[in-house]
């Protein structure tokens, strides 16, 4: 059905409007309910001490859990710096750009030109018979286009730019979160190799010394070359562990320098002993991940926007209702030009009903339902990854807490071993071999539980981040 509207009976515009105001509370589009996930939820955290409280150490500020003033610096920088954080800043400007067209679906188009316009008419037409020569038209003309949103199809596409928007938030606290945890873990391990720096430098001092208590047994007749061989073996071994560290120490610095956004250069740092975190360990009910991991929201802002565009391809099946208008001053002669006798008006109204569009309309309500489906599927994903990172986070810390108090024993067993195999081997009552086995051993147990150490941290670092700590 199409009406076309003059000035004469614009009335007929009016009624055609006030049926279009009145057609727009009939929406086909339905509003946005989370799909039931208790399913997911129920046990989504592997672990026999589940928490009733909805209070988890996610709800901790950064700047509580980290107590250490170089890493809260670094935290800060980093947070200010770094090149994917701005990224991220940049595709939410991006996002609110989009958000804000969507609002404005409601309102009309307009548009106004001015035209001046020569034409050469041909003797033999029919108004070239009337008109000798050429004919001069100027015009200002303003254009106004307005759609009535029956169907709900402005909304839901008002919709969906907002949905894409807060899923761009989502992400720049995705990449916060990271951020704060890749910090947090570099600085670790920073403290980490300059303890096993100073261990391996208190072994070749140690050894350094073996190697000349060995010579002198060997003078003494207690021992062969072999032995003396084998003691300089050990230190120069210790002497690489050290050139291994210290390359260690180089390029961890050089990645700190990247997640900061600075060029590569050496930091200030504490030392790992001092290293506590005094926060309670709490999880919180499962359910909490869906406010708290910046991931799990942004991957539902991205079903809820593909449920709306849903909802726009499902209207695309019905008409439209459209309004046009051009009106303005028109004259055959410029001085005339904005003479009230040269004013016109038009008016167009319509209704619009798809019929055969080469399959386009059902293709593109497929692809939004597969589209939705998919963020359906990827949503639910997104919670079982972050339930499985929480139960591998919580049980790592537990097991490294675990296996600390092993490695604090295993220790000072083997530094008692390496002392009474020293002293034995000075009286003539062990081997030289017993005496290298317990030194490498001893070596190797110091900085096992220098990395226990680390991990203990390490794994509460990562707790913290598949909670969803540290955008807030």
């Amino acid at each position: 059905m199409k009406s076309i509207i003059t000035h004469r009976n614009f009335s007929k515009g009016i009624l055609l409007l006030v049926v279009a105001l009145t057609l727009q509370s009939c929406f086909v589009a339905q509003d946005y309910v989370r799909p039931n996930i208790d399913a997911e939820t129920e046990a989504l955290y592997r672990t026999d001490n589940l928490s009733k409280d909805s209070v988890s150490i996610a709800d901790v500020s950064w700047k509580n859990l980290f107590t250490d003033k170089y890493l809260q610096q670094y935290i800060e920088e980093g947070l200010q710096n770094n090149m994917d954080v701005r990224m991220a800043l940049q595709q939410i400007i991006a996002a609110e750009a989009y958000a804000k067209q969507g609002k404005a679906g409601y309102l009309p188009t307009i548009s106004v030109g001015a035209n001046a316009t020569h034409q050469e008419l041909s003797e033999n037409s029919q108004f070239g018979s009337l008109f000798s020569g050429g004919i001069d038209t100027y015009d200002i003309t303003a254009n106004l286009s307005w759609e009535a949103d029956i169907w709900g199809k402005i909304r839901s596409n008002k919709r969906a730019t907002q949905a894409g928007y807060l899923q761009s938030v989502a992400g720049h606290q995705v990449v916060k979160t990271q951020l704060i945890s890749s910090i947090a873990n570099t600085y670790y391990n920073l403290l980490a190799l300059d303890a096993q720096l100073e261990i391996t430098k208190q072994t070749i001092a140690t050894r350094k010394s073996g190697v000349e208590t060995i010579k002198a047994l060997k003078d003494a007749g207690q021992v062969t070359q072999v032995a003396v061989d084998q003691n300089i073996a050990q230190y120069n071994s210790a002497r690489a562990l050290q050139v291994d560290i210290e390359t260690a120490i180089f390029k961890t610095e050089n990645t700190l320098s990247i997640l900061l956004g600075k060029t590569a250069q050496n930091f200030e740092r504490s030392s790992l002993d001092v290293q506590k975190i005094e926060q309670d360990i709490v999880l919180g009910v499962p359910a909490t991940l869906l406010s708290n991991r910046p991931d799990v929201m942004s991957a539902e802002f991205g079903l809820i926007q593909s449920f709306e565009l849903t909802n726009v391809a499902k209207s695309n099946f019905y008409p439209s209702l459209k309004l046009t208008a051009s009106g303005g001053f028109q004259s055959l002669e410029l001085d005339k030009l904005l003479n009230a006798n040269s004013l016109f008006a038009t008016v167009i109204g319509g209704l619009t009903q798809p019929l055969f569009n080469q399959r386009a309309l059902k293709t593109q309500r497929e692809v939004a339902l597969a589209q939705q489906e998919q963020a359906l599927l990827q949503f639910k994903k997104t919670l079982l990854v972050a339930g499985n990172e929480v139960s591998n986070a919580l049980f790592s810390y537990e097991a490294e807490t675990k296996k600390f108090e092993f490695r604090k024993n295993e220790v000072e067993a083997l530094r008692t071993a390496e002392a009474n195999s020293e002293e034995l081997l000075k009286n003539g009552y062990a081997n030289y071999l017993d005496l290298l086995t317990a030194r490498q051993s001893a070596l190797s147990a110091e900085l096992n539980i220098i990395d226990s150490k680390l991990q203990q941290l390490v794994s509460i670092v990562d707790l913290y981040e598949a909670l969803g700590g540290g955008w807030r």
